[in-house]
Protein backbone atom coordinates (compact mmCIF):
# COMPACT_ATOMS: atom_id res chain seq x y z
CA UNK A 1 0.00 0.00 0.00
CA UNK A 2 1.57 3.31 -1.10
CA UNK A 3 1.85 6.56 0.87
CA UNK A 4 -0.92 8.30 -1.13
CA UNK A 5 -3.35 5.51 -0.21
CA UNK A 6 -2.33 5.64 3.46
CA UNK A 7 -2.80 9.38 3.70
CA UNK A 8 -6.19 9.15 1.93
CA UNK A 9 -7.46 6.68 4.56
CA UNK A 10 -6.06 8.69 7.50
CA UNK A 11 -7.46 11.97 6.18
CA UNK A 12 -10.98 10.71 5.37
CA UNK A 13 -11.34 8.54 8.51
CA UNK A 14 -10.53 11.54 10.72
CA UNK A 15 -13.93 12.96 9.57
CA UNK A 16 -15.75 9.85 10.86
CA UNK A 17 -14.55 9.23 14.42
CA UNK A 18 -16.30 6.58 16.55
CA UNK A 19 -18.67 7.97 19.22
CA UNK A 20 -17.50 7.32 22.78
CA UNK A 21 -18.45 3.89 24.15
CA UNK A 22 -20.02 2.56 20.92
CA UNK A 23 -19.30 -1.07 20.01
CA UNK A 24 -21.07 -2.72 17.08
CA UNK A 25 -21.27 -6.28 15.75
CA UNK A 26 -21.95 -7.55 12.20
CA UNK A 27 -24.77 -10.11 12.17
CA UNK A 28 -27.32 -11.50 9.71
CA UNK A 29 -28.76 -7.98 9.35
CA UNK A 30 -25.32 -6.35 9.03
CA UNK A 31 -24.73 -3.50 11.49
CA UNK A 32 -27.93 -2.06 12.98
CA UNK A 33 -28.11 0.71 15.60
CA UNK A 34 -29.69 4.09 16.36
CA UNK A 35 -29.00 6.12 13.22
CA UNK A 36 -27.37 8.97 15.19
CA UNK A 37 -24.30 6.84 16.05
CA UNK A 38 -23.84 5.02 12.73
CA UNK A 39 -21.92 7.36 10.40
CA UNK A 40 -18.43 6.08 11.35
CA UNK A 41 -19.63 2.47 10.99
CA UNK A 42 -21.17 3.08 7.56
CA UNK A 43 -18.03 4.93 6.37
CA UNK A 44 -15.92 1.92 7.35
CA UNK A 45 -18.32 -0.50 5.64
CA UNK A 46 -17.69 1.56 2.49
CA UNK A 47 -13.97 0.73 2.84
CA UNK A 48 -14.81 -2.93 3.54
CA UNK A 49 -16.98 -3.11 0.38
CA UNK A 50 -14.19 -1.63 -1.76
CA UNK A 51 -11.71 -4.19 -0.39
CA UNK A 52 -14.23 -6.99 -1.01
CA UNK A 53 -14.67 -5.78 -4.59
CA UNK A 54 -10.89 -5.76 -5.16
CA UNK A 55 -10.54 -9.24 -3.62
CA UNK A 56 -13.38 -10.84 -5.62
CA UNK A 57 -12.88 -8.75 -8.80
CA UNK A 58 -16.66 -8.28 -8.75
CA UNK A 59 -19.34 -5.66 -8.15
CA UNK A 60 -20.34 -5.44 -4.46
CA UNK A 61 -23.46 -3.82 -2.92
CA UNK A 62 -23.94 -1.67 0.19
CA UNK A 63 -27.52 -1.27 1.45
CA UNK A 64 -28.49 1.34 4.06
CA UNK A 65 -31.56 -0.02 5.88
CA UNK A 66 -32.81 -1.26 9.24
CA UNK A 67 -35.63 -3.33 7.69
CA UNK A 68 -38.48 -3.73 10.22
CA UNK A 69 -36.81 -1.69 13.01
CA UNK A 70 -38.27 1.65 14.16
CA UNK A 71 -37.70 4.72 11.98
CA UNK A 72 -35.00 6.23 14.26
CA UNK A 73 -32.77 3.18 13.69
CA UNK A 74 -30.73 2.48 10.60
CA UNK A 75 -28.23 -0.09 9.47
CA UNK A 76 -25.83 -1.15 6.74
CA UNK A 77 -25.08 -4.49 5.11
CA UNK A 78 -23.01 -5.81 2.23
CA UNK A 79 -24.26 -7.78 -0.77
CA UNK A 80 -21.63 -10.23 -2.06
CA UNK A 81 -21.04 -10.96 -5.80
CA UNK A 82 -23.81 -13.62 -5.86
CA UNK A 83 -26.27 -11.03 -4.50
CA UNK A 84 -26.26 -12.94 -1.20
CA UNK A 85 -24.94 -11.96 2.22
CA UNK A 86 -21.34 -11.04 3.03
CA UNK A 87 -19.16 -14.16 3.31
CA UNK A 88 -18.99 -15.23 6.98
CA UNK A 89 -15.16 -15.35 6.72
CA UNK A 90 -15.16 -11.57 6.48
CA UNK A 91 -17.53 -10.86 9.39
CA UNK A 92 -14.77 -10.79 12.09
CA UNK A 93 -12.82 -8.26 9.99
CA UNK A 94 -16.01 -6.18 9.60
CA UNK A 95 -16.29 -6.06 13.41
CA UNK A 96 -12.61 -5.11 13.86
CA UNK A 97 -12.86 -2.40 11.21
CA UNK A 98 -16.05 -0.89 12.64
CA UNK A 99 -14.66 -0.83 16.20
CA UNK A 100 -11.09 0.40 15.47
CA UNK A 101 -10.52 3.16 18.05
CA UNK A 102 -8.53 5.63 15.90
CA UNK A 103 -7.63 6.41 12.25
CA UNK A 104 -4.12 5.00 12.90
CA UNK A 105 -5.50 1.71 14.26
CA UNK A 106 -7.92 1.54 11.32
CA UNK A 107 -5.07 1.98 8.83
CA UNK A 108 -3.00 -0.71 10.56
CA UNK A 109 -5.94 -3.17 10.43
CA UNK A 110 -6.50 -2.49 6.73
CA UNK A 111 -2.77 -2.84 5.92
CA UNK A 112 -2.51 -6.20 7.74
CA UNK A 113 -5.75 -7.53 6.21
CA UNK A 114 -4.79 -6.53 2.66
CA UNK A 115 -1.48 -8.39 3.10
CA UNK A 116 -3.09 -11.48 4.66
CA UNK A 117 -5.82 -11.73 2.00
CA UNK A 118 -3.42 -10.75 -0.83
CA UNK A 119 -5.83 -8.11 -2.05
CA UNK A 120 -4.53 -6.53 -5.28
CA UNK A 121 -3.87 -2.95 -4.22
CA UNK A 122 -2.15 -1.62 -7.31
CA UNK A 123 -4.87 0.92 -8.16
CA UNK A 124 -5.01 -0.62 -11.66
CA UNK A 125 -7.96 -2.95 -11.19
CA UNK A 126 -11.09 -0.94 -10.40
CA UNK A 127 -13.53 -1.69 -7.59
CA UNK A 128 -17.21 -0.93 -8.13
CA UNK A 129 -19.77 -0.61 -5.36
CA UNK A 130 -23.54 -0.15 -5.82
CA UNK A 131 -25.11 1.93 -3.01
CA UNK A 132 -28.79 1.85 -2.08
CA UNK A 133 -30.95 3.12 0.79
CA UNK A 134 -34.53 2.86 2.01
CA UNK A 135 -36.85 5.78 2.85
CA UNK A 136 -35.52 6.58 6.37
CA UNK A 137 -34.70 10.28 6.87
CA UNK A 138 -31.18 9.33 8.08
CA UNK A 139 -30.46 7.38 4.89
CA UNK A 140 -29.15 10.20 2.71
CA UNK A 141 -26.37 11.29 5.11
CA UNK A 142 -25.40 7.68 5.83
CA UNK A 143 -25.21 6.89 2.11
CA UNK A 144 -22.80 9.82 1.74
CA UNK A 145 -20.67 8.35 4.58
CA UNK A 146 -20.59 5.00 2.68
CA UNK A 147 -19.61 6.83 -0.54
CA UNK A 148 -16.70 8.56 1.24
CA UNK A 149 -15.58 5.20 2.63
CA UNK A 150 -15.59 3.62 -0.84
CA UNK A 151 -13.74 6.51 -2.49
CA UNK A 152 -11.02 6.53 0.20
CA UNK A 153 -9.69 3.44 -1.61
CA UNK A 154 -7.78 4.42 -4.76
CA UNK A 155 -9.57 3.27 -7.92
CA UNK A 156 -12.87 2.43 -6.16
CA UNK A 157 -16.07 3.84 -7.66
CA UNK A 158 -19.40 4.22 -5.80
CA UNK A 159 -22.62 4.22 -7.88
CA UNK A 160 -25.65 5.66 -6.05
CA UNK A 161 -28.64 3.55 -7.17
CA UNK A 162 -31.07 5.72 -5.18
CA UNK A 163 -33.97 4.68 -2.94
CA UNK A 164 -34.52 0.93 -3.33
CA UNK A 165 -35.94 -2.08 -1.54
CA UNK A 166 -33.16 -4.25 -0.08
CA UNK A 167 -33.94 -7.13 -2.51
CA UNK A 168 -33.68 -4.75 -5.49
CA UNK A 169 -30.09 -3.87 -4.57
CA UNK A 170 -29.19 -7.56 -4.06
CA UNK A 171 -30.81 -8.36 -7.45
CA UNK A 172 -28.78 -5.61 -9.15
CA UNK A 173 -25.48 -6.89 -7.71
CA UNK A 174 -26.26 -10.45 -8.86
CA UNK A 175 -27.34 -9.26 -12.31
CA UNK A 176 -24.26 -7.05 -12.81
CA UNK A 177 -21.94 -9.93 -11.93
CA UNK A 178 -23.77 -12.20 -14.38
CA UNK A 179 -23.30 -9.59 -17.13
CA UNK A 180 -27.05 -8.84 -17.29
CA UNK A 181 -28.60 -5.34 -17.48
CA UNK A 182 -29.21 -4.26 -13.89
CA UNK A 183 -31.06 -0.95 -13.60
CA UNK A 184 -34.24 -0.59 -11.54
CA UNK A 185 -36.19 -0.48 -14.82
CA UNK A 186 -34.59 -3.83 -15.82
CA UNK A 187 -35.73 -5.30 -12.47
CA UNK A 188 -39.32 -4.16 -13.04
CA UNK A 189 -39.32 -5.43 -16.64
CA UNK A 190 -37.99 -8.88 -15.69
CA UNK A 191 -40.64 -9.27 -12.96
CA UNK A 192 -43.51 -8.00 -15.10
CA UNK A 193 -42.54 -10.03 -18.22
CA UNK A 194 -42.19 -13.30 -16.31
CA UNK A 195 -45.45 -12.61 -14.43
CA UNK A 196 -47.29 -12.06 -17.75
CA UNK A 197 -45.80 -15.27 -19.11
CA UNK A 198 -47.17 -17.22 -16.11
CA UNK A 199 -50.57 -15.52 -16.46
CA UNK A 200 -50.71 -16.59 -20.13
CA UNK A 201 -50.04 -20.20 -19.09
CA UNK A 202 -52.92 -20.41 -16.60
CA UNK A 203 -55.18 -23.37 -17.49
CA UNK A 204 -58.41 -22.33 -19.26
CA UNK A 205 -61.23 -21.56 -16.84
CA UNK A 206 -58.92 -21.35 -13.81
CA UNK A 207 -58.31 -17.62 -13.64
CA UNK A 208 -61.27 -16.91 -11.32
CA UNK A 209 -60.69 -17.88 -7.69
CA UNK A 210 -63.45 -19.91 -6.05
CA UNK A 211 -65.94 -17.47 -4.51
CA UNK A 212 -63.32 -14.75 -4.10
CA UNK A 213 -63.00 -11.29 -5.55
CA UNK A 214 -59.76 -10.58 -7.39
CA UNK A 215 -58.77 -7.58 -5.28
CA UNK A 216 -55.59 -7.61 -3.23
CA UNK A 217 -54.99 -4.94 -0.56
CA UNK A 218 -51.34 -4.52 0.44
CA UNK A 219 -49.90 -2.90 3.58
CA UNK A 220 -46.64 -1.22 2.56
CA UNK A 221 -45.36 -0.71 6.16
CA UNK A 222 -45.05 3.04 5.37
CA UNK A 223 -41.77 2.03 3.73
CA UNK A 224 -40.12 1.75 0.34
CA UNK A 225 -42.02 -1.38 -0.78
CA UNK A 226 -45.44 0.25 -1.14
CA UNK A 227 -44.21 2.89 -3.61
CA UNK A 228 -42.28 0.29 -5.65
CA UNK A 229 -45.33 -2.00 -5.77
CA UNK A 230 -47.37 0.89 -7.19
CA UNK A 231 -44.83 1.21 -10.04
CA UNK A 232 -45.11 -2.54 -10.72
CA UNK A 233 -48.89 -2.31 -10.58
CA UNK A 234 -48.89 0.30 -13.39
CA UNK A 235 -46.86 -2.10 -15.54
CA UNK A 236 -49.30 -4.94 -14.78
CA UNK A 237 -52.82 -3.80 -15.55
CA UNK A 238 -54.09 -7.39 -15.07
CA UNK A 239 -53.86 -7.12 -11.26
CA UNK A 240 -56.33 -5.30 -9.01
CA UNK A 241 -54.04 -4.06 -6.21
CA UNK A 242 -54.68 -1.33 -3.65
CA UNK A 243 -51.63 -0.19 -1.65
CA UNK A 244 -52.15 1.28 1.81
CA UNK A 245 -49.46 2.59 4.18
CA UNK A 246 -47.19 3.51 1.28
CA UNK A 247 -44.12 5.68 2.00
CA UNK A 248 -46.02 8.49 0.25
CA UNK A 249 -48.70 8.40 2.98
CA UNK A 250 -48.39 10.22 6.30
CA UNK A 251 -47.78 7.15 8.48
CA UNK A 252 -44.62 6.28 10.43
CA UNK A 253 -42.38 3.49 9.10
CA UNK A 254 -43.03 0.14 10.85
CA UNK A 255 -45.31 1.73 13.47
CA UNK A 256 -48.28 -0.63 13.88
CA UNK A 257 -47.78 -1.72 10.26
CA UNK A 258 -45.63 -4.17 8.27
CA UNK A 259 -45.10 -7.91 7.96
CA UNK A 260 -43.10 -8.20 11.20
CA UNK A 261 -45.89 -6.54 13.22
CA UNK A 262 -48.69 -8.52 11.56
CA UNK A 263 -46.90 -11.87 11.92
CA UNK A 264 -45.84 -11.39 15.56
CA UNK A 265 -48.97 -9.67 16.89
CA UNK A 266 -51.45 -11.55 14.66
CA UNK A 267 -53.55 -8.41 14.22
CA UNK A 268 -54.42 -6.25 11.20
CA UNK A 269 -52.07 -3.32 10.49
CA UNK A 270 -53.20 0.31 10.79
CA UNK A 271 -55.65 1.29 8.08
CA UNK A 272 -57.24 -2.19 7.94
CA UNK A 273 -60.47 -3.15 9.70
CA UNK A 274 -63.72 -5.09 9.55
CA UNK A 275 -64.60 -3.31 6.26
CA UNK A 276 -61.87 -5.49 4.69
CA UNK A 277 -63.41 -8.78 5.86
CA UNK A 278 -63.21 -11.41 3.13
CA UNK A 279 -60.66 -9.49 1.01
CA UNK A 280 -57.22 -10.97 0.33
CA UNK A 281 -54.62 -8.84 2.15
CA UNK A 282 -50.82 -8.88 2.28
CA UNK A 283 -48.19 -7.06 4.30
CA UNK A 284 -44.61 -6.17 3.33
CA UNK A 285 -41.95 -5.23 5.87
CA UNK A 286 -40.07 -1.90 5.96
CA UNK A 287 -37.48 -2.74 3.27
CA UNK A 288 -39.72 -5.26 1.42
CA UNK A 289 -37.74 -8.44 2.01
CA UNK A 290 -40.55 -10.14 3.98
CA UNK A 291 -44.12 -10.95 2.98
CA UNK A 292 -47.13 -12.39 4.84
CA UNK A 293 -50.77 -12.65 3.77
CA UNK A 294 -53.84 -12.34 5.98
CA UNK A 295 -57.59 -12.01 5.88
CA UNK A 296 -59.49 -9.77 8.29
CA UNK A 297 -62.26 -11.46 10.26
CA UNK A 298 -65.66 -9.70 10.51
CA UNK A 299 -65.34 -8.87 14.25
CA UNK A 300 -64.86 -5.18 15.03
CA UNK A 301 -61.41 -5.37 16.70
CA UNK A 302 -59.91 -6.68 13.43
CA UNK A 303 -58.44 -10.06 14.39
CA UNK A 304 -56.97 -11.90 11.40
CA UNK A 305 -56.40 -15.28 9.84
CA UNK A 306 -52.63 -15.17 9.25
CA UNK A 307 -51.06 -16.85 6.21
CA UNK A 308 -47.37 -16.85 7.13
CA UNK A 309 -44.08 -17.82 5.47
CA UNK A 310 -44.67 -21.53 6.11
CA UNK A 311 -47.92 -21.34 4.11
CA UNK A 312 -46.24 -19.36 1.31
CA UNK A 313 -43.57 -22.07 1.14
CA UNK A 314 -46.30 -24.75 0.98
CA UNK A 315 -48.09 -22.93 -1.87
CA UNK A 316 -44.86 -22.64 -3.88
CA UNK A 317 -43.99 -26.29 -3.17
CA UNK A 318 -47.42 -27.56 -4.35
CA UNK A 319 -47.14 -25.55 -7.59
CA UNK A 320 -43.55 -26.57 -8.41
CA UNK A 321 -44.22 -30.21 -7.55
CA UNK A 322 -47.16 -30.13 -10.00
CA UNK A 323 -44.97 -28.74 -12.81
CA UNK A 324 -42.26 -31.34 -12.16
CA UNK A 325 -44.87 -34.11 -12.27
CA UNK A 326 -46.02 -32.89 -15.75
CA UNK A 327 -42.41 -33.00 -16.89
CA UNK A 328 -41.90 -36.45 -15.35
CA UNK A 329 -44.75 -37.92 -17.40
CA UNK A 330 -42.44 -37.97 -20.41
CA UNK A 331 -40.18 -41.01 -20.48
CA UNK A 332 -36.97 -39.22 -21.48
CA UNK A 333 -36.99 -37.34 -18.17
CA UNK A 334 -34.37 -39.91 -17.16
CA UNK A 335 -31.92 -37.82 -19.18
CA UNK A 336 -31.95 -35.55 -16.15
CA UNK A 337 -31.93 -37.96 -13.25
CA UNK A 338 -30.92 -35.38 -10.64
CA UNK A 339 -34.17 -33.38 -10.74
CA UNK A 340 -34.31 -32.84 -6.99
CA UNK A 341 -36.76 -30.52 -5.25
CA UNK A 342 -35.68 -29.66 -1.70
CA UNK A 343 -37.71 -27.90 1.00
CA UNK A 344 -35.61 -26.09 3.61
CA UNK A 345 -36.94 -25.04 7.01
CA UNK A 346 -35.63 -24.33 10.50
CA UNK A 347 -36.90 -26.00 13.67
CA UNK A 348 -39.13 -22.92 14.19
CA UNK A 349 -41.32 -23.92 11.22
CA UNK A 350 -44.69 -25.07 12.55
CA UNK A 351 -44.76 -28.87 12.81
CA UNK A 352 -48.06 -28.97 10.90
CA UNK A 353 -46.36 -27.40 7.85
CA UNK A 354 -43.44 -29.86 7.98
CA UNK A 355 -45.86 -32.80 8.27
CA UNK A 356 -47.95 -31.48 5.36
CA UNK A 357 -44.89 -31.16 3.10
CA UNK A 358 -43.60 -34.62 4.04
CA UNK A 359 -47.08 -36.05 3.39
CA UNK A 360 -46.80 -34.69 -0.18
CA UNK A 361 -43.68 -36.85 -0.54
CA UNK A 362 -41.30 -33.88 -0.53
CA UNK A 363 -37.79 -33.92 0.90
CA UNK A 364 -37.72 -31.59 3.92
CA UNK A 365 -34.36 -30.50 5.35
CA UNK A 366 -33.81 -28.63 8.62
CA UNK A 367 -30.97 -26.14 9.11
CA UNK A 368 -29.87 -24.02 12.08
CA UNK A 369 -31.75 -20.72 12.48
CA UNK A 370 -30.67 -17.98 10.07
CA UNK A 371 -31.16 -17.08 6.41
CA UNK A 372 -27.50 -17.81 5.57
CA UNK A 373 -27.96 -21.49 6.54
CA UNK A 374 -31.28 -21.83 4.70
CA UNK A 375 -29.95 -20.21 1.51
CA UNK A 376 -26.78 -22.32 1.55
CA UNK A 377 -28.74 -25.57 1.90
CA UNK A 378 -31.28 -24.60 -0.79
CA UNK A 379 -28.38 -24.24 -3.24
CA UNK A 380 -27.69 -28.01 -2.89
CA UNK A 381 -30.83 -28.84 -4.90
CA UNK A 382 -31.95 -28.39 -8.50
CA UNK A 383 -34.83 -26.42 -7.03
CA UNK A 384 -34.53 -25.40 -3.38
CA UNK A 385 -37.36 -23.57 -1.60
CA UNK A 386 -36.82 -21.98 1.80
CA UNK A 387 -38.97 -19.75 3.98
CA UNK A 388 -39.11 -18.69 7.58
CA UNK A 389 -42.48 -18.17 9.27
CA UNK A 390 -41.71 -14.41 9.35
CA UNK A 391 -42.17 -14.32 5.56
CA UNK A 392 -38.54 -14.21 4.45
CA UNK A 393 -37.60 -16.75 1.80
CA UNK A 394 -37.12 -17.52 -1.88
CA UNK A 395 -36.63 -20.27 -4.47
CA UNK A 396 -33.22 -21.19 -5.91
CA UNK A 397 -32.75 -22.92 -9.29
CA UNK A 398 -29.39 -24.53 -10.09
CA UNK A 399 -27.64 -23.39 -13.29
CA UNK A 400 -27.52 -27.02 -14.50
CA UNK A 401 -31.26 -27.45 -14.04
CA UNK A 402 -32.05 -24.19 -15.89
CA UNK A 403 -29.82 -25.25 -18.81
CA UNK A 404 -31.56 -28.64 -18.95
CA UNK A 405 -34.97 -26.96 -18.74
CA UNK A 406 -34.17 -24.63 -21.65
CA UNK A 407 -33.07 -27.55 -23.85
CA UNK A 408 -36.11 -29.56 -22.77
CA UNK A 409 -38.47 -26.64 -23.45
CA UNK A 410 -37.06 -26.15 -26.99
CA UNK A 411 -37.34 -29.88 -27.70
CA UNK A 412 -40.95 -30.00 -26.49
CA UNK A 413 -41.93 -26.87 -28.46
CA UNK A 414 -40.78 -28.54 -31.67
CA UNK A 415 -42.25 -32.00 -30.94
CA UNK A 416 -45.10 -31.57 -28.41
CA UNK A 417 -46.21 -27.94 -28.77
CA UNK A 418 -49.03 -27.07 -26.39
CA UNK A 419 -48.50 -30.21 -24.27
CA UNK A 420 -48.71 -30.06 -20.45
CA UNK A 421 -45.00 -30.92 -20.31
CA UNK A 422 -44.08 -27.94 -22.52
CA UNK A 423 -46.25 -25.58 -20.46
CA UNK A 424 -44.69 -26.92 -17.24
CA UNK A 425 -41.17 -26.28 -18.56
CA UNK A 426 -42.15 -22.73 -19.59
CA UNK A 427 -43.77 -22.09 -16.19
CA UNK A 428 -40.66 -23.20 -14.30
CA UNK A 429 -38.43 -21.02 -16.50
CA UNK A 430 -40.75 -18.05 -15.84
CA UNK A 431 -40.70 -18.70 -12.06
CA UNK A 432 -36.88 -18.75 -12.14
CA UNK A 433 -36.97 -15.20 -13.60
CA UNK A 434 -39.86 -13.88 -11.50
CA UNK A 435 -38.50 -14.98 -8.12
CA UNK A 436 -35.49 -13.05 -6.77
CA UNK A 437 -32.84 -15.76 -6.40
CA UNK A 438 -30.43 -13.44 -4.59
CA UNK A 439 -32.57 -12.98 -1.46
CA UNK A 440 -36.15 -13.01 -0.15
CA UNK A 441 -38.15 -10.36 -2.03
CA UNK A 442 -41.70 -9.35 -1.07
CA UNK A 443 -42.42 -7.76 -4.48
CA UNK A 444 -41.51 -10.82 -6.57
CA UNK A 445 -43.09 -13.00 -3.84
CA UNK A 446 -46.45 -11.24 -4.00
CA UNK A 447 -46.56 -11.60 -7.81
CA UNK A 448 -45.75 -15.31 -7.60
CA UNK A 449 -48.39 -15.92 -4.90
CA UNK A 450 -51.03 -14.07 -6.94
CA UNK A 451 -50.36 -15.96 -10.17
CA UNK A 452 -50.27 -19.37 -8.40
CA UNK A 453 -53.60 -18.67 -6.64
CA UNK A 454 -55.10 -17.83 -10.05
CA UNK A 455 -53.50 -20.96 -11.58
CA UNK A 456 -54.96 -23.17 -8.84
CA UNK A 457 -58.28 -21.32 -8.72
CA UNK A 458 -57.85 -20.90 -4.97
CA UNK A 459 -59.13 -18.20 -2.62
CA UNK A 460 -56.99 -17.18 0.37
CA UNK A 461 -59.33 -19.30 2.54
CA UNK A 462 -58.77 -22.42 0.41
CA UNK A 463 -55.01 -21.78 0.59
CA UNK A 464 -55.13 -21.32 4.35
CA UNK A 465 -56.93 -24.68 4.70
CA UNK A 466 -53.91 -26.67 3.38
CA UNK A 467 -53.18 -27.48 7.04
CA UNK A 468 -53.90 -26.00 10.47
CA UNK A 469 -50.97 -24.76 12.55
CA UNK A 470 -50.31 -26.51 15.83
CA UNK A 471 -50.54 -24.14 18.83
CA UNK A 472 -47.06 -23.03 19.90
CA UNK A 473 -45.31 -20.96 22.57
CA UNK A 474 -41.88 -19.32 22.64
CA UNK A 475 -40.11 -18.29 25.84
CA UNK A 476 -36.72 -16.87 26.86
CA UNK A 477 -34.77 -18.06 29.91
CA UNK A 478 -32.04 -15.77 31.27
CA UNK A 479 -28.77 -17.63 31.89
CA UNK A 480 -25.31 -16.65 33.10
CA UNK A 481 -23.56 -17.99 29.98
CA UNK A 482 -25.47 -18.95 26.84
CA UNK A 483 -22.43 -20.81 25.43
CA UNK A 484 -22.92 -23.53 28.06
CA UNK A 485 -25.77 -24.84 25.88
CA UNK A 486 -24.51 -26.70 22.80
CA UNK A 487 -26.94 -28.13 20.23
CA UNK A 488 -26.79 -30.47 17.25
CA UNK A 489 -29.15 -31.71 14.47
CA UNK A 490 -30.14 -28.20 13.29
CA UNK A 491 -30.54 -27.04 16.92
CA UNK A 492 -33.18 -29.67 17.75
CA UNK A 493 -31.03 -31.70 20.19
CA UNK A 494 -29.08 -30.46 23.24
CA UNK A 495 -25.62 -32.05 23.48
CA UNK A 496 -24.48 -30.06 26.52
CA UNK A 497 -25.19 -29.89 29.41
CA UNK A 498 -25.56 -33.68 29.64
CA UNK A 499 -28.97 -34.91 30.76
CA UNK A 500 -30.94 -31.85 29.66
CA UNK A 501 -32.12 -33.38 26.37
CA UNK A 502 -33.29 -36.55 28.11
CA UNK A 503 -35.28 -34.43 30.59
CA UNK A 504 -36.84 -32.45 27.67
CA UNK A 505 -37.75 -35.72 25.90
CA UNK A 506 -39.43 -37.09 29.03
CA UNK A 507 -41.48 -33.91 29.46
CA UNK A 508 -42.43 -33.66 25.76
CA UNK A 509 -43.65 -37.28 25.69
CA UNK A 510 -46.49 -36.32 28.08
CA UNK A 511 -48.25 -34.18 25.43
CA UNK A 512 -50.25 -35.11 22.33
CA UNK A 513 -48.33 -33.90 19.25
CA UNK A 514 -45.73 -32.46 21.62
CA UNK A 515 -42.49 -31.05 20.21
CA UNK A 516 -39.98 -28.91 22.03
CA UNK A 517 -36.42 -27.68 21.56
CA UNK A 518 -34.10 -25.16 23.20
CA UNK A 519 -31.25 -23.17 21.67
CA UNK A 520 -28.90 -20.43 22.86
CA UNK A 521 -29.63 -16.94 21.52
CA UNK A 522 -27.12 -15.58 19.05
CA UNK A 523 -27.19 -12.10 20.57
CA UNK A 524 -27.94 -12.17 24.32
CA UNK A 525 -27.42 -14.40 27.38
CA UNK A 526 -30.73 -16.20 27.11
CA UNK A 527 -31.80 -19.67 26.03
CA UNK A 528 -34.82 -19.71 23.74
CA UNK A 529 -37.54 -22.33 24.27
CA UNK A 530 -39.98 -23.39 21.53
CA UNK A 531 -42.88 -25.74 22.28
CA UNK A 532 -45.80 -27.13 20.26
CA UNK A 533 -48.73 -29.32 21.24
CA UNK A 534 -52.30 -30.15 20.21
CA UNK A 535 -53.82 -27.33 22.34
CA UNK A 536 -52.58 -23.86 23.33
CA UNK A 537 -52.81 -24.76 27.01
CA UNK A 538 -50.64 -27.83 26.49
CA UNK A 539 -48.07 -25.86 24.42
CA UNK A 540 -47.90 -23.19 27.18
CA UNK A 541 -47.46 -25.80 29.91
CA UNK A 542 -44.78 -27.69 27.95
CA UNK A 543 -42.84 -24.46 27.28
CA UNK A 544 -42.99 -23.44 30.96
CA UNK A 545 -41.91 -26.88 32.21
CA UNK A 546 -38.95 -26.99 29.82
CA UNK A 547 -38.00 -23.40 30.77
CA UNK A 548 -37.80 -24.61 34.41
CA UNK A 549 -35.61 -27.54 33.32
CA UNK A 550 -33.22 -25.14 31.54
CA UNK A 551 -33.10 -23.03 34.70
CA UNK A 552 -32.37 -26.12 36.86
CA UNK A 553 -29.60 -27.41 34.59
CA UNK A 554 -27.93 -24.03 34.04
CA UNK A 555 -28.65 -22.37 37.36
Amino acid sequence: MNELQKSLILESSSRFLIPQGVKVSYGTAGFREDASILSSTVYRVGILAALRSLKTQSVIGVMITASHNKVSDNGVKIADPSGGMLSQDWEPFADELANAASPQQLLQLITEFVEKERIPFDGVRPAEILLGRDTRPSGEALLEAARQGVTSIVGAVASDMGILTTPQLHWMVRARNKGIKASEQDYFEQLSNSFRCLMDLIPTGQSKCDGMNDKLVVDGANGVGGAKLQILHKLLNVLDIEVRNSSQDEGVLNDGVGADYVQKEKVAPRGFGSKDAGIRCASLDGDADRLVYFSVLPESNAPIDLVDGDKILSLFAVFIREQLSFLNEKEDIKNFDKSRLGIIQTAYANGASTNYLKHLGLEVNLTPTGVKYLHEKAADFDIGIYFEANGHGTILFSETFIEWLEVRSNKLSSGSKGSEAEKAALRLLAVSKLINQAVGDALSGVLLVEVILKHMGWSIHRWNELYHDLPSRQLKVKVADRTSVVTANAETVVVRPPGLQEAINAETAKYTQGRCFVRPSGTEDVVRVYAEASTQEAADTLANCVAKLVDQFLG
